[in-house]
């Protein structure tokens, strides 16, 4: 178990590091993803608004996109952090995303915000009914 709680520390350490190149001028909400893929390669990503609303992309779908680019197909872990007081999941649209490269539900889903003990689950207990078409 110490070794799931060293590399959970270090996705979040790295999640922490991308999102100081969060681009939120609108919303002025900072959020850093990182994701441990099947290879063991960790990708990150950072939230990026757009002056139109809807064309702005969360930290986490970025973070995978960059390890789908990479050539990368599964997923076994995600961390995202905040510069928010409280934690925030990942929203809807993310989870369906992760549901894409972790088919079994398995994935480790860590969320933090700027204070308070980190939130643990599996991407199964976040999203128990996903959509699917394999």
């Amino acid at each position: 178990m110490a070794h799931a709680d060293r590399a959970i520390r270090d996705l979040l350490a790295a999640a922490q590091e991308a999102m100081a190149n969060a681009y939120a001028p609108y919303s002025n909400y900072h959020v850093g993803a990182a994701v441990l893929t099947g290879g063991g390669r960790v990708c990150v990503g950072c939230n990026v608004e757009n002056a139109s609303y809807g064309l702005a992309i969360c930290a986490e779908r970025l973070a995978i996109c960059k390890a789908v680019s990479e050539g990368e197909r599964e997923i076994v872990a995600l961390a995202v952090v905040t510069d928010g007081e409280a934690p925030a999941a990942p929203c809807g649209a993310c989870r369906q995303v992760m549901a894409e490269f972790s088919p079994s539900g398995d994935m480790i889903v860590v969320w933090r915000g700027a204070k308070g003990k980190p939130q643990v689950q599996t991407l199964r207990d976040l999203l128990p009914w996903a959509f699917k078409l394999r």
